[in-house]
């Protein structure tokens, strides 16, 4: 049978049951809708909640961390023999700082890697803020401010001042905003910290400080990385940290390992410190997916309901397409294309209501106390879930005129009349 003739009497069926073809319509409509805004705003959601911790962590974490000596005293007097064994308890860390030995070679290599985007020195340091006779336990982070700008967007973060200031203005420090609410201090004042050698140093406040992860927020402030070299009272070569962005950041477990070794240091890649919140995003998209397919799949089974009733009721009109000369595949070829013309028609108005719901919720405020680079709710424009959307759309409708078609192309046409 000719394809046009099979396309008007589809339309003719259609327009018979306009009410309920539109009615599916519609489910298909409200499912791809739900779909892709629930889909892009909850890709946006991970984003952003992956982006505070994430776009802040280095791909491979270079450090020294206090270590118990791997042989003790004894064990070097005397060597154990198959008989003789030494117990030793409360084993001593090494004396030795917590430093990257020859750290400044260390990063002229890294830097000359091709598959390193950038390093960023950093030295720590554990300081008191001194508030009147109350003490706040502190941590300063010296930095080199051009690198970390680079690297890890710190100039986001900063929510007065300049960044820029304490790599210009000598003794200065870009505070913590929890912890300058708690000092009552602000840009321009002076704050007094104590290091853990007990030395007290006054630093001019340039900047606030705000990661939108409050408790960081109460302790962590940073300064230049000669600053903080002054404050720990070490040489201009005292580096803690060697933070190591990748062009690839998938790289970062074997690189880690490498580096490890060649350098004699520890190392931490992003994706060991950060697999908590791997598994929050997978979870949570896999939520959005099984929500988003399950409404499709409610539209379908309408359709199918849509589909059994009017074959229930055409039984007459399929006796007489086939007993004018339509074979069983006609029949089915006609039914799957009253779908497939729902499925088409709901799925292409829910593309495009449910990119508009995007659009909408993009533009919705939100200015979260704690996220002070947020200014609108997130959402991910991602074409991937429009393709999915309009790929399952078309599955599901399919399945859903499917099977009706295929009970409609097994109906006698001489059961029927003789039953009339």
């Amino acid at each position: 049978m000719k394809l046009p003739l099979l396309y008007d009497v589809a339309l003719s069926l259609l327009l018979a049951r306009g009410r309920q073809s539109l009615v599916a319509a519609v489910g298909v409509t409200f499912s791809i809708t739900m779909f892709i805004a629930l889909l892009s705003f909850m890709a946006g959601l991970n984003q952003l909640l992956d982006g505070l911790v994430l776009n802040r962590t280095p791909h491979v974490r270079l450090y020294n961390e206090v270590q118990p000596a791997p042989q003790q005293p004894i064990d070097r007097y005397t060597a154990p023999g198959p008989r003789q064994h030494n117990f030793i308890r409360s084993i001593r860390p090494r004396n030795e700082l917590p430093r990257i030995h020859n750290a400044g070679a260390i990063i002229a290599a890294l830097r000359h890697d091709p598959r390193v985007r950038g390093v960023a020195p950093k030295t720590q340091a554990q300081v008191f803020y001194n508030v009147g006779t109350i003490n706040l336990t502190g941590t300063i982070s010296g930095i080199e401010v051009e690198q970390e700008n680079r690297l890890f967007a710190f100039g986001d973060y900063v929510v007065a001042g300049n960044l820029l200031s304490i790599s210009t203005v000598s003794n200065s420090i870009i505070l913590g905003k929890a912890a300058a609410d708690l000092m009552l201090v602000g840009v321009g004042d002076i704050v007094q910290i104590t290091t853990v050698k007990g030395n007290r140093v006054p630093l001019k406040v340039v900047g606030l400080f705000q990661s939108g992860i409050l408790e960081v927020d109460k302790v962590q402030s940073y300064t230049s990385l000669l600053t903080a070299q002054k404050l720990l009272g070490e040489a201009n070569n005292y580096v803690t940290d060697v933070q190591v962005k990748l062009h690839d950041f998938s790289l970062a477990p074997p690189l880690a390992r490498e580096y490890a070794q060649r350098y004699d240091v520890q190392a931490l890649d992003i994706q060991t410190a950060n697999s908590q919140f791997e598994t929050g995003t997978f979870i949570r998209t896999l939520i959005s997916y099984t929500v988003g397919i399950t409404l499709l799949i409610v539209a379908g089974f309408g359709i199918y309901n849509i589909l059994n009733m009017m074959i229930y009721e055409k039984m007459d009109t399929i006796a007489i397409f086939k007993a004018i000369g339509f074979s069983g595949a006609d029949v089915q070829r006609l039914f799957v294309a009253v779908a497939l013309a729902i499925g088409l028609s709901g799925g292409a108005a829910g593309l495009l209501f449910g990119f508009g719901l995007s659009v909408l919720i993009s533009y919705v405020p939100f200015h979260p106390a704690s996220l002070p680079t947020v200014h609108f709710y997130p959402v991910s424009f991602n074409p991937v879930f429009y393709g999915i959307g309009a790929v399952f759309s078309l599955i599901t409708t399919y399945l859903a005129g499917y099977f009706p078609a295929r009970k409609a192309s097994r109906v006698d046409p001489v059961d029927i009349i003789r039953g009339k």
